[in-house]
């Protein structure tokens, strides 16, 4: 898989981002470190104990991070997690993390298999 190959299995921008950061290889080193962000896990879990002021951090470091990356379809739905969150609609963040969900895993997984093409 190449990079655009995997920026097109997550749904993202990989002319974006290239133009971001100028260079395919920088592009590859983040989109990899991508996967040690601890945003998505520390939002599912400040989400269910109910600690909103905390998720709201969390969802949005997530959507400056997908955004810098470009990955569109994961930003999308970190963005309206964060706007939920920042206007205290809790039922509604709550409502909505199921999708951020599925997409950060859609992301995740294309990376994943771009990774692991990588290292053969």
């Amino acid at each position: 898989m190449t990079i655009q190959e995997c920026y097109a299995a997550l749904e993202g921008s990989y002319t974006e981002v290239l133009g971001r950061l100028y260079s395919e290889a920088l592009v590859k080193k983040f989109v990899v470190k991508f996967l040690a962000d601890q945003s998505y896990q520390l939002l599912e879990s400040t989400l269910k104990a109910g600690d909103y002021e905390e998720a709201f951090r969390a969802a949005h470091t997530l959507k400056g991070v997908t955004q810098n990356l470009s990955f569109t379809k994961l930003y999308q739905s970190s963005h309206e997690i964060t706007e939920a969150l920042r206007t205290k609609e809790y039922d509604q963040a709550v409502q909505l993390f199921p999708k951020l969900e599925a997409d950060y895993l859609q992301t995740a997984g294309a990376i994943r298999t771009f990774q692991s093409e990588q290292e053969t």
